[in-house]
């Protein structure tokens, strides 16, 4: 009988692996790559959708002012991470997790080639099909790299930090090229870039397949066929009808672009609130797993903070960046989406280091809890070094040195790398191992309520004072970042195995 590759290969890779990458397991290396152009691609769409948004009709753009224009593009992001809670469902009780990240990067391209296409409904479409695929590849990859360490592991958090660097070689490669191929082609052809990077990432993630842990053709926790079956059934259903309703309120007049952006904003806070209920009222919780979900919550909320300040390092300073930053540097003119590879370079530069540090202090690092909140801080810093650039001024005509956009994503960029890997890191830690996919997409769900509030709060870019918008908002996350470290003792507590 004639056996697939994937079902024939063994579940677990070959013993020689474990240190193969760096000190690192091999498959480190096979899912940090995926993570590249996964970045490259989602990141150069970021950097430039919200200017798409923002031109003018005759420019190729769609004309939105600014403020619609971010929380539009902000929207987007919710939709993405929303969808994440049904991929890592899928993940977890149908397709597993490599097929979940095989599928979800053919709907991310398959997106990113629908936005190449100059219209405003494959716009749309393409839009659609990548918060699909983003939803089932996110949660799902993120595992899996959780999958190649043993909890006690002390390598994990610096194989997160190197998993991380990886995902930031994209974010800083991706806006160069689309940005680029924005200014001096048009926005469409940076669109086909990014589709063509999803395009090698799925190439190399198939050719890797071997060094994959927890690799196997079902799902860890299956359903039984007959209920397998009503599932689909019930998905496709759910989401035809969800289509067609959608369609006739928007042709009534009734679901406005506005109305949108609000629903998505109140599922985001619902969400996340319901997942914490189900998860704590679960029976295949166990008390000990209960226990350790209590922390997780500060951490989930600390995420919120800072992610709502980080998400708008592709909303509103790409606007800022756009009308009143300059865009040249010793004589070198470039595309106002360059500064979103700034933010790049400086994670790829600094995870690597921050790596380093983690491994070298080994047991006398930083508790998790304190490494995410230093995160937070920074990010709020780095809205409040914006008060100073933006102060001062007559009109709206100046324009800054580049170096403060810069300087703010240095501190933003430190920042994410001390949040995203101890935040990704201590969620698999912390996960009941009955929902361990969906307890990393519940890590992402923090993303989708960041955005959420992102896309209400940016309606008041242009509409209040440039200082008091980053300075009420990075106040604020600072704010946040000294209260988690005030709950420090507590969370050291509770937190166990996470140090």
């Amino acid at each position: 009988m004639f056996h697939s590759p994937a079902a024939t290969e063994p579940a677990q890779p070959p013993p020689e692996d474990d240190r193969a990458f760096f000190g690192q397991p091999r498959g480190l290396m096979t899912l940090s790559g995926l993570e590249v152009w996964e970045r490259f691609s989602f990141l150069g769409m970021q950097a430039i959708l919200v200017l798409f948004f923002a031109d003018t009709v005759a420019n190729g753009g769609m004309g939105m002012n600014p403020g619609t224009a971010a929380s539009v593009s902000a929207a987007y992001g919710t939709l993405v991470y929303l969808v994440s809670v049904a991929g890592g469902w899928l993940a977890d009780r149908i397709l597993g997790s490599y097929r979940a990240v095989l599928y979800g990067g053919v709907l991310i391209a398959c997106g990113h080639y629908c936005m190449a296409v100059p219209t405003d409904a494959m716009t749309w479409i393409g839009l659609g099909l990548i918060s699909a695929g983003t939803g089932l590849l996110k949660p799902n990859v993120a595992s899996m790299v959780g999958k190649l360490y043993r909890t006690e592991d002390e390598r994990r958090d610096a194989g997160f930090a190197l998993y991380y660097m990886g995902i930031n070689i994209g974010a800083f490669a991706g806006p160069l090229v689309t940005g680029w191929l924005g200014d001096h082609l048009s926005w469409h052809w940076g669109f086909s870039a990014a589709a063509i990077g999803m395009t090698f990432g799925l190439i190399q993630y198939v050719a890797g397949r071997r060094h994959l842990a927890g690799r196997k053709h079902a799902a860890e926790f299956a359903l039984a066929p007959a209920a397998m079956r009503r599932a689909v059934r019930m998905i496709i259903g759910g989401a035809v009808v969800v289509a067609v309703l959608a369609t006739a309120l928007a042709l009534a007049g009734w679901l406005t672009m506005d109305r949108f952006v609000d629903v998505l904003t109140v599922i985001s806070v619902i969400a996340p609130v319901v997942y914490f209920v189900v998860m704590f009222r679960s029976p295949r919780v166990t008390a000990e797993e209960r226990g350790r979900l209590r922390p997780y919550v500060v951490l989930f909320l600390g995420s919120v903070v800072f992610n709502f300040i980080l998400f708008q390092a592709y909303s509103t300073m790409m606007l800022l960046a756009s009308t009143n930053a300059r865009t040249e540097i010793l004589g070198f003119t470039f595309p106002a989406s360059w500064y979103a590879s700034a933010l790049g370079a400086f994670e790829v530069a600094l995870a690597p280091v921050v790596a380093a540090v983690w491994a070298r202090m080994g047991t006398r690092q930083p508790h998790a809890s304190n490494k995410i909140a230093f995160g937070v801080i920074l990010g709020g810093l780095s809205f409040l070094l914006m008060v100073l650039p933006t102060s001062g001024h007559a009109d709206d005509v100046y324009r800054m040195a580049a170096w403060w956009i810069v300087g703010s994503y240095l501190l933003l960029g430190l920042g994410d790398v001390l949040l995203e890997t101890s935040g990704m890191s201590a969620t698999t830690k912390l996960a009941p191992k009955a929902f361990a996919s969906q307890t990393m997409a519940l890590w992402f769900l923090s993303l989708a309520l960041a955005n959420g509030i992102q896309a209400q709060v940016v309606k008041l870019y242009g509409q209040v004072s440039n200082p008091a918008y980053f300075g009420v908002n990075g106040g604020i996350a600072v704010a946040a970042g000294v209260a988690m470290i005030l709950a420090a003792p507590w969370l050291k507590r509770t937190m166990h195995p996470v140090h």
